[in-house]
Protein backbone atom coordinates (compact mmCIF):
# COMPACT_ATOMS: atom_id res chain seq x y z
CA UNK A 1 0.00 0.00 0.00
CA UNK A 2 2.84 2.37 0.84
CA UNK A 3 4.56 1.65 -2.50
CA UNK A 4 1.33 2.29 -4.39
CA UNK A 5 0.91 5.62 -2.61
CA UNK A 6 4.50 6.59 -3.49
CA UNK A 7 3.91 5.66 -7.14
CA UNK A 8 0.74 7.74 -7.21
CA UNK A 9 2.54 10.66 -5.60
CA UNK A 10 5.32 10.54 -8.20
CA UNK A 11 2.80 10.63 -11.02
CA UNK A 12 3.48 7.10 -12.25
CA UNK A 13 0.35 5.30 -13.35
CA UNK A 14 -0.04 1.71 -12.26
CA UNK A 15 -1.26 -0.84 -14.82
CA UNK A 16 -4.88 -0.69 -13.69
CA UNK A 17 -4.77 3.11 -13.65
CA UNK A 18 -3.16 3.07 -17.09
CA UNK A 19 -5.96 0.94 -18.49
CA UNK A 20 -8.57 3.22 -16.92
CA UNK A 21 -6.88 6.32 -18.34
CA UNK A 22 -6.72 4.73 -21.79
CA UNK A 23 -10.40 3.74 -21.61
CA UNK A 24 -11.43 7.29 -20.72
CA UNK A 25 -9.35 8.73 -23.57
CA UNK A 26 -10.82 6.26 -26.04
CA UNK A 27 -14.42 6.84 -24.95
CA UNK A 28 -14.36 10.38 -26.39
CA UNK A 29 -13.07 9.25 -29.80
CA UNK A 30 -15.16 8.23 -32.78
CA UNK A 31 -15.77 4.49 -33.18
CA UNK A 32 -13.63 4.06 -36.30
CA UNK A 33 -10.59 5.39 -34.41
CA UNK A 34 -10.99 2.89 -31.57
CA UNK A 35 -11.63 -0.20 -33.72
CA UNK A 36 -8.41 -2.17 -34.27
CA UNK A 37 -9.94 -3.96 -37.27
CA UNK A 38 -10.12 -0.63 -39.10
CA UNK A 39 -6.73 0.40 -40.61
CA UNK A 40 -7.04 3.96 -39.32
CA UNK A 41 -8.07 2.71 -35.88
CA UNK A 42 -5.18 0.26 -35.86
CA UNK A 43 -2.70 3.08 -36.48
CA UNK A 44 -4.34 5.37 -33.93
CA UNK A 45 -4.45 2.63 -31.28
CA UNK A 46 -0.80 1.79 -31.97
CA UNK A 47 0.20 5.44 -31.60
CA UNK A 48 -1.74 5.79 -28.34
CA UNK A 49 -0.24 2.61 -26.87
CA UNK A 50 3.25 3.67 -27.99
CA UNK A 51 2.79 7.07 -26.36
CA UNK A 52 1.62 5.58 -23.07
CA UNK A 53 4.42 2.99 -23.02
CA UNK A 54 6.98 5.69 -23.80
CA UNK A 55 5.63 7.90 -21.03
CA UNK A 56 5.81 5.02 -18.55
CA UNK A 57 9.40 4.25 -19.62
CA UNK A 58 10.55 7.87 -19.24
CA UNK A 59 8.95 8.11 -15.81
CA UNK A 60 10.73 4.98 -14.60
CA UNK A 61 14.17 5.83 -15.99
CA UNK A 62 16.77 6.96 -13.50
CA UNK A 63 20.07 8.74 -13.92
CA UNK A 64 23.01 6.35 -13.49
CA UNK A 65 25.35 6.86 -10.58
CA UNK A 66 29.09 7.35 -11.11
CA UNK A 67 29.96 3.66 -10.76
CA UNK A 68 27.31 2.56 -13.27
CA UNK A 69 28.28 5.32 -15.70
CA UNK A 70 31.94 4.33 -15.54
CA UNK A 71 31.05 0.68 -16.17
CA UNK A 72 28.98 1.62 -19.24
CA UNK A 73 31.70 3.94 -20.56
CA UNK A 74 34.39 1.24 -20.21
CA UNK A 75 32.17 -1.33 -21.95
CA UNK A 76 31.55 1.09 -24.85
CA UNK A 77 35.25 1.91 -25.15
CA UNK A 78 36.15 -1.79 -25.26
CA UNK A 79 33.47 -2.38 -27.90
CA UNK A 80 34.72 0.50 -30.05
CA UNK A 81 38.30 -0.76 -29.75
CA UNK A 82 37.38 -4.30 -30.75
CA UNK A 83 35.29 -3.12 -33.72
CA UNK A 84 38.09 -0.79 -34.82
CA UNK A 85 40.66 -3.55 -34.61
CA UNK A 86 38.44 -5.90 -36.64
CA UNK A 87 37.86 -3.21 -39.28
CA UNK A 88 41.56 -2.41 -39.50
CA UNK A 89 42.46 -6.09 -39.81
CA UNK A 90 39.88 -6.71 -42.53
CA UNK A 91 41.09 -3.67 -44.46
CA UNK A 92 44.71 -4.76 -44.05
CA UNK A 93 43.96 -8.27 -45.32
CA UNK A 94 41.77 -7.27 -48.27
CA UNK A 95 44.05 -4.57 -49.76
CA UNK A 96 46.56 -7.15 -51.12
CA UNK A 97 43.75 -9.50 -52.19
CA UNK A 98 42.06 -6.68 -54.07
CA UNK A 99 45.35 -5.79 -55.79
CA UNK A 100 45.79 -9.40 -56.90
CA UNK A 101 42.27 -9.65 -58.25
CA UNK A 102 42.27 -6.26 -60.03
CA UNK A 103 45.85 -6.66 -61.14
CA UNK A 104 48.29 -4.01 -60.08
CA UNK A 105 48.70 -2.06 -63.29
Amino acid sequence: LKIAINFRFCGILLDSQLKEAMATKLSGMPAFLTDKNNPVGYCVQGAIEFGMDSRRLIQRCTKPDAKEFKKIAVACAIGFSIMGFIGYTVKLVFIPINNIIVGGS
